[in-house]
């Protein structure tokens, strides 16, 4: 896979602005923003997060990449969402654009539902920065 990202400073930063906004002052523990080799293009966090963030992107994108292989395989172009509920912890995967995806871990006190309205509204805000 050939990808290269040209972001400049100001992108980055008007992206990490959308994220903290939108995700991480919403109660979202930590967003990581990847391509689809699983590079963290940009990572934020409420503070209080020990993740390995490299090992956590690289698996995601390889668990992308195995979904989509799923979706094809039953006639689907993709899957562009998905989410793994854990006891304490959730993570909900989007596809931002064509190269990269949003990967948000949340709790218990965040709703799945308003955290998806988020990630949507934060999704259409980073696609106009591209724009």
């Amino acid at each position: 896979m050939e990808f290269t990202l040209d972001l400049d400073r100001q992108q980055i930063e008007n992206i990490e602005k959308v994220l903290e906004e939108e995700l991480i002052e919403l109660g979202v523990i930590s967003v990581i923003l990847l391509d689809l080799a699983g590079n963290v293009i940009i990572n934020l966090d409420n503070g209080n997060t020990h993740h390995d963030v490299y090992s956590l992107a690289a698996l995601a994108a390889g668990n992308f990449g195995a979904v989509s292989a799923m979706a094809n395989l039953i006639g689907e172009q993709e899957f562009s969402l998905l989410f793994h509920k854990g006891e304490n912890d959730s993570i909900h995967f989007s596809k931002v654009t064509d190269d990269l995806l949003l990967l948000s871990i949340f709790g218990k006190e965040v709703s799945l539902g308003f955290l998806r309205l988020k990630v949507s509204e934060a999704v259409r805000k980073i696609e106009s920065l591209f724009g």
